[in-house]
């Protein structure tokens, strides 16, 4: 039963020092490994107080700061374009919205031109019965 107990104790231990890690690192399993590498290390480095220790400490801080620069600019990265997807999707409905203005000047102007024309036949077709009329009293028509 105590060694039961025990584990249950060690394995909630675990997973307490994984969750502090993963808090640390902000979410990044890479980051919160990186992080425990180094805090073993160092820890290791003051248990056997060695100088060595301290160049693999300093290495994996050093891979720990990489880690978390290459996270900032991942999420860098993403900002820029959330952002340019936000200044596509604002371009493209300007740009619907002056096709369908084109599109509606279009039809208008069709109109207008239509109108415009077929007025125009009315007034030939007009001038051309009375010329008819005027020319054929010439000739007795």
């Amino acid at each position: 039963m105590a060694a039961r107990r025990t584990s249950v104790w060690l394995g909630a231990g675990a997973v307490s020092l994984g969750a502090y890690y993963m808090y640390q690192a902000g979410g990044s399993p890479k980051v919160a490994e990186k992080q425990m590498e180094h805090d073993a290390a160092r820890l290791s480095s003051k248990v056997r107080g060695e100088l060595p220790g301290k160049e693999k400490e300093i290495k994996t801080q050093g891979k720990v700061y990489a880690e978390q620069a290459g996270q900032k600019i991942d999420s860098a990265i993403d900002d820029a374009k959330a952002t340019t997807n936000k200044v596509d999707a604002k371009l493209e409905g300007y740009r619907a919205n002056a096709e369908k203005k084109i599109n509606e000047y279009r039809k208008e102007a069709g109109k207008d031109l239509t109108s415009a024309v077929d007025k125009f036949d009315k007034t030939v077709e007009e001038k051309a019965a009375q010329s008819k009329s005027w020319i054929g009293s010439w000739f007795g028509k």
